[in-house]
């Protein structure tokens, strides 16, 4: 019989999912991790990027940004996440249009402070990931 994991992933809009699943690959900032059963309990901040987990044989991925994961003991994981949506969720004209808005933005190079370039890059890095994780899983 295989083990399982709890995974929650939630936004401050919604709870984007929460079901038993096989495994998880988390982007953090000290590099990608793969929580399997019986993981130790940790604490990390999540980086943007693509979340992938496994149910029933199947993968499935996620685009996220920004936030916290929390590996409990009990193989339970929780990701408090700024966004995430489901490669199935994700428009990708949207996220094209949003990718090239924020280069252009930084493109003109003349910012009135540290936390509008960041702002900007947030949303060029949350844009990418969203476009990546849509195409990698076929969606056009």
């Amino acid at each position: 019989m295989t083990q399982n994991i709890h995974f929650k992933i939630a936004t401050p809009e919604r709870v984007v999912y929460d079901s038993d699943i096989t495994e998880v690959s988390i982007p953090t900032q000290d590099g990608e991790i793969t929580v399997l059963p019986g993981h130790i309990p940790l604490v990390s901040i999540l980086k943007g990027g693509e979340l992938r987990f496994k149910k029933d044989g199947q993968e499935l991925a996620m685009a996220v940004s920004g936030g916290f994961v929390e590996v409990r003991s009990g193989s339970n994981v929780v990701v408090l996440a700024d966004t995430a949506e489901r490669a199935e969720e994700i428009d990708i004209e949207r996220a094209e249009a949003a990718r090239k808005h924020a280069e252009e933005l930084l493109k003109k190079q003349d910012f009135v402070n540290d936390v509008e370039f960041a702002t900007i890059q947030a949303a060029l890095e949350r844009s990418l990931s969203r476009i990546k994780v849509a195409r990698r899983r076929g969606r056009r």
